[in-house]
């Protein structure tokens, strides 16, 4: 008879005491010591030892109806709160299907922890049933993965993981287990140690960096300040506008760094590239000093490398010394965390004010606002759509997106004020993410409203856990911005392509309002402006459960400004904001 799981009393000497488990037992155990609360998964045979022993346990575990929504609930999860994300899944398909889910927190640097069975390890490397080589898959897509070949090695190895994936730069980590190791007896000891001499980020940035860095600052008569999401990861978000504020820097940010840096302050530019404001883009084309925190300076930010910030010094701050110097050239690199390097940069640093600079770029926010038409027809415009979701939150909901037209106009209308409050698929650009991730996010935060903005393409991607938010009464809100098309393809075919559509238009169906209803999530569908804000204020009071507006929108519209593929920042389409 193998001895009860050690309670999570938090009994530093209780924890401490051997006890005999089985692989299982001490899986759920080494979580529950991880301080894991929540667990997304699908069940399956391999897993199966596994799933009985979170019977057993105070783990919550959330049963989706895919597992690629296990991985994308747990990266929302992990994304709203800061805590490592935790999925689960079978040997073969379940664990293939995690692989999306993974490459989607790889590419936006998310610690999610995603656990996989196998089969017995006797037959691995024979093609037995439901076996795949889910370590060979994910070896790109992953920060580290493990294959657990001794039951005994089970505790460390989950120790490790969880420390790969949420030091230095987040990312995810795959732990895969063999059945049999589930099923052996051994001996659970408690350790909060780890150690791994050939991983330890950089923290402290090299003083002499710090010190260059600060003397281009004091400099610079055009700097602008450009943060992506490793300021959300490090907590930097309150030295960004310390350090804004002191020196009266303009602020621009990444679609992963939107929250790093308040989108209503007087210095935040908006975001900078593909979709960014047409100011943001002007800014950073004729600064003299970039200074890039957190950043990757990937192609959507750039456009053409050879006319990015070309009257630029430039200066990076990263704890990945990988990035620096990788698309762009660097003038004062600065490997470290954003947090510890800007805390020593204030102090660097004197008050200033640039006010011609900023002068400047006051006009061209004048000159260049974000602006529509509106629709001729008395459509539903969708950035009117953001607008009054924005106006019902009061700007102070956590908001997860999805992928596409829908995406960028969030990003452009709704001004987020705190990190981690915007949820997004960036680098990949992962279609069905924002749902799934949604109800990772409401589940980490139950203290703050959680919406989620989809396309009616991307929506469909995962829309089967409209049972998984209502069996578990999740209160997340899904607005679906509903145009009958994918409505990048469509602009991008319209663009580029000579308006040839080509299996872009999927208006046909289903009927959103009774897919809803048929998964047991109250649903509204709104035709007309005047009708809007009367449905959205019906999905705010709503804290029981999910709900669901299915909005029709205006089925043309276009994303505004555009930088096309190739073009530099300045080369923008739509710069007044009046295009179709």
């Amino acid at each position: 008879m193998l001895d009860k799981m050690i309670n999570n009393t938090g009994d530093k000497e209780e924890k401490g005491k051997p006890v005999r488990l089985s692989g299982a037992q001490a899986f759920v155990q080494a979580l529950i010591d991880q301080g894991v609360d929540t667990i997304f998964g699908y069940p399956g045979g391999s897993v199966l030892p596994i799933y009985d022993a979170i019977y057993q346990s105070p783990l919550r575990h959330i049963l989706v109806r895919h597992e690629q929504a296990a991985a994308h609930a747990a990266d929302g999860y992990a994304r709203a709160t800061g805590r490592p994300g935790v999925c689960l899944a079978t040997s073969g398909p379940g664990a293939t299907n995690l692989v999306t889910g993974i490459a989607t927190a790889w590419m936006d640097s998310s610690p999610v922890v995603a656990f996989t069975g196998n089969v017995a390890r006797q037959l691995i490397g024979r093609d037995a049933f439901q076996e795949a080589d889910i370590t060979g898959i994910t070896l790109p897509i992953t920060k580290h993965n493990f294959v657990v070949r001794e039951a005994g090695e089970l505790p460390r190895i989950i120790r490790e993981a969880f420390h790969i994936a949420t030091t230095g730069r987040p990312g995810p980590v795959l732990v895969d287990i063999p059945k049999d190791v589930t099923l052996e007896e051994i001996t659970y000891q408690y350790t909060d140690h780890v150690n791994l001499p050939g991983f330890r980020p950089t923290y402290q940035g090299h003083i002499r960096q710090i010190n260059e860095a600060a003397r281009a600052i004091m400099a610079a008569k055009r700097p602008v300040l450009y943060i992506g999401g490793g300021v959300i990861s490090s907590g930097a978000a309150d030295l960004v506008r310390q350090l804004a504020e002191k020196v009266g820097l303009p602020v621009t940010f990444t679609l992963m760094g939107i929250g790093g840096f308040p989108g209503h302050h007087p210095l935040a530019l908006g975001m900078l590239g593909m979709h960014g404001t047409v100011y943001a883009n002007l800014a950073v084309s004729r600064c003299d000093l970039l200074i890039a925190v957190g950043a990757r300076f990937d192609d959507r930010v750039t456009g053409r490398l050879d006319s990015f910030a070309r009257e630029a010094k430039i200066i990076h701050i990263d704890i990945d010394p990988a990035e620096i110097g990788k698309n762009v050239r660097v003038d004062i690199p600065v490997v470290g965390d954003a947090r510890t390097v800007l805390a020593e940069l204030i102090r660097k640093v004197s008050t200033k004010r640039e006010a011609e600079w900023l002068g400047q770029i006051e006009e061209w926010k004048k000159q260049y606002p974000l602006r529509y038409k509106e629709d001729p027809a008395g459509s539903i415009m969708p950035q009117f759509l953001v607008e009054e979701i924005y106006a019902v939150t009061g700007g102070h909901a956590v908001v997860a997106s999805d992928v596409g037209q829908h995406q960028m106009w969030l990003a452009q209308y709704y001004k987020f004020s705190t990190p981690r409050s915007h949820i997004s698929s960036g680098g990949l650009g992962t279609m069905g993410f924002g749902f799934p991730a949604g109800i990772g996010a409401a589940l980490g935060r139950p203290d703050r409203q959680v919406w989620c903005l989809c396309g009616d393409g991307s929506f469909q991607m995962n829309s089967q856990e409209l049972t998984t938010a209502a069996v578990y009464g999740i209160p997340v809100k899904v607005v679906v911005c509903n145009n009958g098309y994918l409505g990048m393809v469509r602009q991008w075919q319209e663009i580029f392509f000579a308006n040839r559509l080509s299996h872009s238009d999927i208006g046909s169906g289903p009927d959103l309002v009774k897919l809803a209803e048929a998964h047991g999530v109250p649903a509204r569908r709104v035709e007309k402006p005047a009708e809007l804000r009367a449905a959205l204020e019906w999905a705010a009071a709503r804290q029981d459960g999910p709900v669901l507006v299915d909005v029709r929108v205006a089925r043309e519209a276009n994303v505004f400004p555009m930088v096309p593929l190739g073009a530099g920042l300045e080369d923008m389409i739509g710069k007044e904001g009046w295009v179709k």
